[in-house]
């Protein structure tokens, strides 16, 4: 009451200082009880979000990984205090981005355990979003962790999750978790499962908006969808698609996707390996990974090269390219 009749007063006179003070302490005080102003760097945060999205390109995966936690610790502080709920849900979706691409620099790395745990903060943060095609996402990205590290049941039943979270729209989340789930049934012996889940994702690219299909990691494009498809053809045996799947997908990626490049030169040595060819396939899986800098024949590489040579029957294990192969492998 008393300040109120101050600024009535002051104001009676005009717009003098005292009347100017005293409308500020007004503004003041309501602005002191109003949610707090979007934080100046939040619009550079979600820049650098995207700008992650593009992957490596050429640069080592522990370079990206420690920008990548740079960029988190500058997030962190603004979700421990009070946020407007449209502020918020822009800081949990920036949070769910740069938590899920630091479990994917972390599953390629091999670091199954830590890569888990970056998914479970990026799926909770997805979830407080609100948005279910970055949860989705999430879900499909971490379903690859047990995919390609040898528990392909726990990676179907992710990819199922993330398929229900992403609906029936034709959405890059969507398209990704039906591929993934192809892979998943492929390696899980269930063949009619993946060709399913491959027609379905088949179906859900070629009705795909275009603002969707760029190659990043948080998009579906037709790279990428080449990929997943040639590492399921592989799997089922079908050598054929599986070819054309890496031939379109070599023709797509830049020269500086050296993990991915390397991956499909595996599958394509798998595909040897499928069709009687074993010594050739280990040519082809030595050739692939001897021309990698050190820092790439580790984590996902080093256990698709080691998951070819383990399936080379052991009455061929003596024969010098499955010999070298192992040495590779070991050193």
């Amino acid at each position: 009451m008393k300040r109120r009749n101050l600024l009535r007063g002051a104001l009676a006179a005009g717009l003098t200082a005292p009347a100017l003070a005293a409308l500020t302490a007004a503004r003041t005080d309501v602005d002191q009880t109003l949610s707090p102003d979007t934080p100046q760097d939040l619009a550079d945060l979600e820049a650098a979000a995207e700008s992650y999205g593009y992957g490596y390109r050429g640069k080592a995966p522990t370079r990206v990984l420690a920008n990548l936690a740079t960029d988190f610790t500058t997030l962190r502080p603004h979700l421990t205090v009070p946020q407007p709920a449209p502020i918020r849900t822009r800081l949990c979706r920036t949070a769910g981005q740069m938590a899920g691409m630091t479990a994917i620099v972390l599953h390629d790395l091999g670091s199954r355990q830590q890569s888990r745990a970056w998914f479970a903060t990026a799926a909770r943060a997805a979830a407080e979003s609100g948005d279910d095609q970055l949860h989705a996402w999430v879900l499909s990205r971490e379903a690859m962790v047990p995919l390609n590290y040898g528990a392909p049941r726990a990676a179907a039943e992710l990819a199922d999750q993330a398929r229900l979270a992403a609906g029936t729209r034709p959405t890059a989340a969507a398209t990704l978790a039906a591929a993934v789930a192809a892979r998943a049934y492929a390696l899980n012996h269930q063949p009619e499962q993946a060709r399913a889940a491959l027609s379905a994702a088949d179906a859900l690219m070629n009705r795909l908006p275009q603002r969707e299909r760029s190659d990043t990691w948080l998009t579906y494009s037709e790279q990428k969808h080449h990929v997943h498809l040639s590492h399921a053809y592989t799997t089922l045996g079908d050598t054929a698609r599986a070819h054309e799947s890496q031939q379109r997908a070599l023709e797509l990626s830049a020269p500086t996707s050296t993990m991915t490049r390397t991956l499909l030169h595996i599958d394509a040595a798998a595909c040897s390996h499928h069709d009687g060819d074993s010594e050739e396939a280990c040519r082809r899986t030595v050739a692939a990974l001897s021309g990698l800098p050190a820092g790439y024949r580790i984590g996902l590489v080093r256990r698709r090269a080691q998951d070819l040579y383990e399936a080379i029957p052991a009455q061929h294990r003596h024969e010098p390219a499955v010999r070298e192969l192992r040495n590779v492998l070991a050193a």
